[in-house]
């Protein structure tokens, strides 16, 4: 059997698998997370909330109404990210001329309230969400480990979802006038570009990713109300590692601390908790800006 440092190559090559489907999750949230800052200036603190929200409209679209997988994937991130547009154009935006503080304790707040919420009438313990029977079997025999298929989805389609948001705002006319309108709102607005609607839409779709991401979530977590709060602080330590606002950052720093994490629950488990926030640490005492930041 070959080893590695002492490790079989089957296990750490089974623990990179586990801390990239992780990663997927990470990516696909601080992505979120990134689209806001970057555009709008706000740390959306209720970034958790809005995928446990995510995970648990498609159970509750399910339980009730009988919608299954594959049509929450595409409806539960327009109903949540309407739910965003509304908490936007409603209150968010009436902060924006002010310090950045008031957006934080704004989204605070609003997590609070949605995670309390559905603590009241589900409670702490959680609900399980079934795979489709599509992709519950045959598992990927991958040589060193057997993946289940469904883990095999996550990591494809948050692979798909990433690329894809990073094309639409680097590389398309939209994509330009939403960094334009960040540097210089006035100047986008006098050539008839309705500053206002961008960021609108720029909100709700960065709260779609978050309701994408907790559908995607629901059959491999247990859907509670804890899930979103559980998960938040690490994607803002990949968001900074990353460098706030850049959307390749979150990308990669998503994926990359994911294999980390993987990386270090084979040679340290102690450590595989704390392994994601030490590298913040060092990244920010070398690079503050983080990796993919602009330094001001």
């Amino acid at each position: 059997m070959t080893m590695i440092f002492g490790v079989p190559l089957q296990a750490l090559l089974g623990q990179l698998m586990l801390g990239l489907i992780n990663g997927s999750f990470y990516a696909l949230l601080s992505l979120g997370l990134a689209v806001i800052f970057g555009l709008l200036r706000v740390i959306n603190f209720a970034h958790g909330a809005q995928f446990m929200l995510g995970a648990f409209t498609a159970l509750l679209l399910a339980k009730h109404l009988g919608i299954g997988y594959w049509f929450a994937l595409v409806l539960v991130p327009l109903l949540v990210g309407l739910f965003g547009v509304i908490i936007e154009r409603t209150m968010l935006s009436r902060l924006y001329k002010l310090d950045h503080l008031y957006g934080l304790l704004f989204t605070f707040g609003l997590a609070l309230t949605i995670e309390g919420t559905f603590r009241y009438f589900f409670g702490s313990s959680g609900l399980p969400y079934s795979a489709p029977a599509a992709l519950q079997s045959p598992p990927v025999n991958l040589g060193f480990m057997v993946l289940p298929r469904y883990r095999a989805w996550v990591i494809v389609a948050s692979l798909i979802v990433c690329l894809a948001t990073w094309v639409l705002i680097e590389k398309t006319k939209l994509g330009a006038y939403l960094r334009a309108a960040t540097e210089n709102p006035t100047l986008v607005q006098a050539f008839g570009v309705n500053v206002p609607l961008l960021l609108t839409l720029t909100y709700g779709f960065g709260v779609a990713l978050a309701a994408l991401a907790g559908v995607l979530a629901a059959p491999v977590y247990q859907v509670s109300p804890l899930m979103g709060s559980n998960l938040i602080i690490v994607v803002f330590a990949v968001v900074v590692v990353g460098g706030m606002g850049s959307i390749m950052g979150a990308i990669v720093t998503g994926y990359a601390l994911g294999l980390a994490e993987g990386l270090t629950k084979v040679f340290y488990p102690e450590a595989s908790n704390i392994v994601i926030f030490v590298i913040m640490a060092i990244v920010l005492i070398l690079r503050p800006a983080g990796l993919f930041g602009k330094e001001a």
